[in-house]
C-alpha cells in the first residue's frame, strides 16, 4: 500500500480537516524520526497519519483504536503497524509501548498537536516557533486545554530523549509540510 491509499482511507473515516491535518502532522514527525533513527520511512509514515482516522467515529475508548484496528486488520495491513496504533492509546494494558516505533508515535502525538496550538495563535506560525515557548504554553492549563501535558513529557523521556531537543525536532519536521498543514505565516 502507498501513501495515497493511506490517505484515502483517512478521508473516508474523517471529515474534520483539523483532524486530518493532525494526522498529517504526525506523519511528518515520524516520518522525520524514521530518517533519524535509520528506519523504514513509509511504515513510520504510514503510522503517523493513520493513527487517529478513526478517532472522529468511534471517539471513546476503547473503540478508538481498537475500531479501527479492525478495519486495518481486514484491509490487510501490516502486525507492527496496527500494534503501534493500538499503543498509543494508554487504556490498553495489552498493548504497552515495546519497539521504537510505538514509543515515537506516542511521543509525537499529544507534542504535535500541542505545537500546531502553539503555531496557530502566531503570526509567523511555525517560523521562529522555539521550544522554549512551547514549554511556556504547556504551563498554561487554559491554553490547548485538551492536550495532555503529562504524555508530551511521558513520552519524550520513553524515548530517551531531551524534551527540549523533541520539541524542537518535531517543530522543524512540521516546518516541511506547513503549507499542508495550514500554518505559513500570515504576515
Amino acid at each position: 500500500m502507498n501513501r495515497e491509499q493511506h490517505l484515502a482511507l483517512v478521508r473516508e473515516f474523517t471529515q474534520s480537516e483539523s483532524l486530518v491535518k493532525h494526522m498529517l502532522a504526525v506523519e511528518a514527525a515520524m516520518r522525520a524520526y524514521a530518517r533519524k533513527f535509520g528506519q523504514d520511512e513509509e511504515t513510520w509514515g504510514c503510522v503517523g497519519l493513520l493513527h487517529d482516522f478513526d478517532y472522529e467515529r468511534w471517539p471513546n475508548p476503547p473503540d478508538h483504536p481498537l475500531k479501527g484496528a479492525e478495519i486495518l486488520k481486514a484491509r490487510g495491513y501490516p502486525d507492527d503497524v496496527i500494534y503501534a496504533i493500538k499503543s498509543h492509546a494508554d487504556y490498553l494494558p495489552d498493548c504497552p509501548r515495546v519497539s521504537l516505533l510505538d514509543k515515537t508515535l506516542y511521543a509525537c502525538d499529544e507534542l504535535c498537536g500541542f505545537i500546531t496550538a502553539c503555531a496557530l495563535v502566531r503570526p509567523t506560525r511555525l517560523e521562529e516557533l522555539e521550544p522554549k515557548s512551547v514549554r511556556k504554553k504547556m504551563r498554561q492549563v487554559t491554553f490547548a486545554e485538551k492536550v495532555h501535558r503529562e504524555d508530551i513529557v511521558n513520552g519524550a523521556a520513553d524515548l530517551g530523549a531531551d524534551l527540549d531537543e523533541h520539541i524542537s525536532f518535531c517543530i522543524q519536521a512540521l516546518r516541511g509540510v506547513a503549507a499542508e498543514l495550514g500554518l505559513l505565516p500570515t504576515a
